[in-house]
């Protein structure tokens, strides 16, 4: 999953979570930005690559 409030997704206890630091209600980035939407959905895949086991946040980051 990806969010922008790591508080909230806690108590979910999803196995795989990216938390992206971005406006609330874009945890995508701004409309339009192809870019750096595909950044975040790529590096949210990635995630997949991971053994489910505890759960898993990561904090996207530019570079990611």
């Amino acid at each position: 999953g990806v969010t922008g409030v790591q508080t909230c997704a806690l108590p979910i206890c999803p196995p795989r979570v990216m938390v992206v630091d971005r406006p609330l209600g874009f945890p995508l980035g701004a409309p339009h930005d192809i870019d750096l939407q595909k950044r975040i959905v790529m590096a949210a895949l990635e995630l997949l690559a991971h053994p489910v086991g505890e759960p898993l946040l990561v904090d996207f980051t530019e570079e990611a």
